[in-house]
């Protein structure tokens, strides 16, 4: 018999988190939310028992501990933690304020490490746990218009190779997930023609398999991986490539 988890998601009210999380629980895992906004998680609630939504802003220690207390309560421990919520404002650099930048790091990358250090000690107890934070190409690529996202994103790929190697040793895996461009309310500023974007569901569906993926760097599907392997082998080229082919879709 499949081994039921206990399974927390940052961001999960919409977007590739909220289809993730959707897909665990047609599997029968506990699912725990947290979000700014709860209302679709309030009706996935109609349709499945095993879900659990909790009104939190990951900017604040507080909130982000008080929920984890009660998710540990509820189920005794974490199994999985998807790091998945993010803030993207998409300006160019003279126009946007360190103000604006500093609130993408208090979401993407501050929100991401308090959520870590809250749920860690109970792994930690339970000598076990898998965390999964979200990345993405142009956190390796950069891109134009999004400096502070992208910004946000290199600094999770260095933050979760520092913490695997950290707990090298132990059976808690924490690791990057690279979805591909996708279709999602923070990717609509972006310009990045509708066609060579992915459907979220699709994408939240494949992510969900990977669940218990320890690799290093987890991707929905092949042709992702091959992609995140030539992003990283060849960011400028990559990153000019993809600027150059979203400005001749803008000027169509």
């Amino acid at each position: 018999m499949e081994e039921k988890l206990s399974v927390l998601i940052t961001g999960g009210n919409a977007g590739i988190g909220y289809y993730i999380a959707k897909s665990l629980l047609k599997e029968g895992h506990t699912v725990n939310i947290v979000d700014i906004e709860t209302e679709n998680i309030e009706k996935l609630s109609e349709e499945y028992e095993n879900v659990f939504g909790y009104k939190c802003d990951l900017r604040e220690e507080e909130e982000i501990n008080d929920a984890v207390e009660k998710i540990i309560r509820k189920d005794k421990k974490i199994d999985v933690l998807f790091n998945n919520a993010c803030v993207c404002i998409f300006n160019s650099i003279e126009n946007k304020s360190v103000e604006e930048i500093k609130e993408e790091f208090d979401v993407n990358y501050f929100g991401y490490l308090r959520m870590i250090k809250a749920v860690l000690p109970y792994m930690m107890k339970e000598g076990k746990g898998i965390i999964h934070n979200m990345s993405s190409g142009v956190g390796i690529t950069g891109f134009p218009g999004i400096s502070g996202y992208s910004s946000t994103k290199g600094a999770i790929e260095a933050l979760t190779k520092s913490l695997s190697l950290e707990f090298r040793k132990t059976d808690i895996c924490i690791n990057v997930m690279h979805p591909p461009l996708t279709r999602t309310k923070s990717s609509g500023p972006l310009g990045v023609p509708l066609q060579m974007m992915e459907d979220p569901e699709k994408v939240g569906e494949k992510l969900a398999g990977k669940i218990m993926s320890t690799k290093k760097i987890v991707c929905p599907d092949i042709k992702t991986r091959i992609s995140i392997f030539f992003t990283i082998h060849f960011p400028y080229s990559l990153g000019k490539l993809l600027s150059v082919m979203t400005e001749k879709a803008d000027k169509k």
